[in-house]
């Protein structure tokens, strides 16, 4: 399946030819998006407004575009400025997630999903999944006071208002075919970019739209001793796992770190298992964050990852604590 995977999403971004065999499910797909989009705009479809700001992060294309670490970054930011901030997030890879759950010190990535986790992790602000976006506002503002909300992912979920729209998009992707799904990687259609309030590409080349991402250092997994990421700090052979959308990128940051790397690449929201980590023992381990909640205590003791902060425009973070408006922000 994840050959398959692969194969469909490098077709979207070369322009495959065969893929117009695919345009007439596009179209239904392209009209059906569309009209649901209409019907929560008119009202005809119920919507929640929130009593505080929501801020949606999200994209309109298949697949990962560093959605999480720009949460993150916002968060902190927010809290620097004595906001209070509430995540909200649909759980992917939860397993059996009906109603909101708040992530929890003891969270499992099995009980709440792994960005999710990741994301409290590194920030520890009170963060509620459910499969309804709405739902999840509902029930982490029935328990805390916050000055504002983001969203996790939910650029499609229209059944939550929002105030503040933030697309992402890699720029050297953009949106490949410019198809919808099946034929493309679109969610939406390319205009939809229009409408959104920010649109903020990985690694672009204009500073006020770029987000970059920058490398911290390596954790181990089981002693959360903290090295330098470098090989004469570790070594110079390792094993690279990635269970992300895109893996090449985190294979190439180790790559331009000076490692020699052996890629094992799982499906994005992978949930690990010991026989997964088998026959890697032999160099360390080197995987995301995201893949290292996932993998504390099944990895091995030579297991480590590659702490990735993302770095955003200032006027971004400025308008999003602007939004929040507490009375009690400090400058």
């Amino acid at each position: 399946m994840n050959a398959m995977h692969d194969a469909l999403v490098r077709a979207w971004y070369r322009g495959a030819w065969w893929l117009y065999l695919l345009r007439p499910a596009e179209l239904l797909f392209r009209g059906i998006a569309g009209l649901r989009r209409s019907l929560y705009r008119s009202g005809l479809l119920n919507t929640y407004r929130a009593p505080v700001p929501v801020v949606i992060v999200g994209n309109i294309t298949v697949g990962g575009t560093g959605k999480t670490p720009v949460v993150i970054a916002l968060v902190q930011s927010l809290q620097q400025h004595g906001v209070r901030v509430g995540v909200i997030s649909r759980g992917y890879g939860a397993k059996r997630l009906r109603s909101p759950c708040r992530v929890e010190a003891d969270s499992t990535a099995g009980h709440c999903g792994d960005e999710p986790l990741l994301i409290y992790r590194r920030t520890r602000c009170p963060c509620v999944v459910a499969p309804s976006r709405a739902a999840a506002a509902r029930a982490l503002l029935a328990q805390e006071q916050v000055d504002i909300l983001i969203s996790d992912d939910g650029l499609q979920h229209y059944a939550l208002q929002r105030d503040m729209e933030i697309a992402l998009l890699d720029s050297e992707r953009g949106t490949g075919n410019g198809f919808c799904l099946p034929a493309g990687p679109l969610r939406e259609p390319a205009g939809r970019l229009q409408t959104v309030d920010i649109v903020l590409y990985r690694n672009g080349p204009d500073p006020e739209q770029a987000v970059h991402y920058t490398l911290g250092a390596l954790v181990n997994l089981a002693s959360g001793e903290r090295r330098t990421a470098d090989p004469a700090a570790l070594a110079q052979e390792v094993h690279a796992v990635a269970g992300l959308a895109q893996p090449d990128q985190f294979f190439d940051s180790l790559c331009r770190q000076g490692f020699t790397v052996s890629e094992h690449t799982f499906a994005d929201h992978h949930n690990y298992s010991a026989t997964d980590f088998s026959g890697l023992q032999d160099k360390p381990i080197i995987m995301t964050e995201k893949d290292a909640v996932k993998c504390r205590g099944i990895a091995g003791d030579n297991a480590w990852y590659l702490s990735i902060d993302a770095q955003l425009p200032a006027a971004v973070t400025s308008a999003v604590v602007a939004l929040a408006r507490p009375v009690h922000v400090t400058e």
